[in-house]
């Protein structure tokens, strides 16, 4: 059968989720094997070190560099607080001493008899890492971290913002096509993580944030929203990172396109249950893409859920979406896959594939404009 690679998203019902949980600098695993965790549970900890703050204590003392050291009352590795005394000279008869005062909680890193600095170090800052899903710790990082196993719905979007979140899934939208205007969003949704329909606003993300929502899943989006929303342009770094106090995840792409039917429906069926929602999404090299993943539930056999094979490709039968115009946002089943390279309009010979659409047209246009949806 004709067989061929091009990048996909997977939206599924049953499915076996492995996260790994790791810790950015080596620390304490608070989990063991065997352990069921909460999405909110702290399976990991460490501590960063503390900004380094550097005092000129020879200029402050007005003495020589290499004289600072004797006048030191506290040495390199020392716990100081913030107004101790960390330098004195000693003055005439003990009268008219100068002094040097920490400005700051924490320790001292390094004296230096060469330039006269003192170097401080402010408090460690504690980072603590969530199991972030429901889910079983099926290993554990030596100091680095633990890896979960869930069974779960599980379903990838286009394009995201905000970090992770976890909250019940509530629907807004009554169908795929819907248009969420912000009087819909109300009180009811504080901690929900909201369905909608084709297209949401940014005065809608705002009422969101204003009511305490979690996260919005929709299927468009326009940018001039995005921009309006965040206050700037996003450019093409990996997202995830802002401090918007909400989630969002479009599962079709930028403009108005109705939620793909098989998604709404499974967020549907998911009304009510508490989900995992991640907006982190990177389209350059090591593709990231946002995700909501709904845990099954304890009492499912894991054992009979198949897990996802996306070593595949593209076959004969694979459910794709078009990416490109004319046809952008199309959906249909593959149902050729010639291997002799063709001519499109540009005059390039490419590599392409006819796609049977749900409205029984069958469209030919080159591979490249196509993304496989897996599950």
């Amino acid at each position: 059968m004709a067989q061929a690679f091009t990048p996909g998203l997977m939206v599924t019902k049953r499915t076996i989720i492995k996260k790994e949980r790791i810790l950015p600098l080596p620390g304490k695993v608070l989990s063991k094997v065997g352990d069921k965790v909460t999405s909110a549970d702290i399976v990991a900890g460490t501590e960063l070190p503390g900004n380094v703050v550097p005092l000129n204590v020879a200029n402050l003392l007005r003495v020589m560099p290499e004289d600072v050291p004797g006048y030191m009352l506290k040495q390199e590795k020392d716990k100081i607080e913030k107004g101790e005394i960390l330098a004195e000279t000693k003055g005439f008869f003990g009268l008219f001493k100068s002094q040097v005062k920490s400005p700051i909680e924490g320790s001292i890193e390094t004296i230096s008899n060469v330039t006269g600095q003192v170097l401080l170090r402010e408090q460690p800052i504690p980072v603590e890492i969530t199991a972030y899903i429901d889910g079983e710790v099926i290993e554990v990082l030596e100091n680095s971290g633990v890896i979960i196993e869930t069974a779960a719905t599980f379903i990838q979007g286009i394009f995201g913002i905000g970090r992770e979140t976890y909250g019940e899934i509530a629907m807004v939208a009554s169908s795929k096509e819907e248009v969420i205007t912000p009087d819909k969003i109300t009180d009811a949704y504080k901690g929900k993580i909201v369905v909608c329909g084709s297209l949401i606003s940014n005065e809608v993300l705002r009422k969101g944030v204003e009511v305490g929502a979690k996260g919005f899943i929709v299927g468009g989006f326009n940018a001039q929203d995005l921009k309006d929303f965040l206050g700037y342009d996003l450019g093409v770094a990996i997202t995830g990172s802002e401090n918007i106090n909400i989630t969002l995840l479009v599962t079709e792409g930028f403009g108005k396109i109705s939620m793909a039917e098989n998604t709404f429906n499974l967020l549907k069926d998911s009304a009510g249950k508490v989900a995992s929602m991640n907006g982190a999404t990177q389209i350059r090299a090591g593709v990231i893409r946002p995700e909501i993943v709904i845990p099954l539930g304890e009492d499912t056999k894991k054992e009979k859920i198949k897990a996802l094979d996306t070593t595949l490709g593209l076959q004969v039968g694979s459910s794709v979406r078009v990416i490109r115009f004319p046809y952008f946002g199309a959906i249909g089943e593959v149902s050729d896959l010639p291997s002799p390279l063709e001519k499109i309009d540009t005059e390039a010979l490419v590599r392409i594939l006819k796609v049977k659409l749900k409205t029984g047209e069958i469209i030919t246009l080159p591979r490249a404009n196509v993304e496989m949806i897996e599950g």
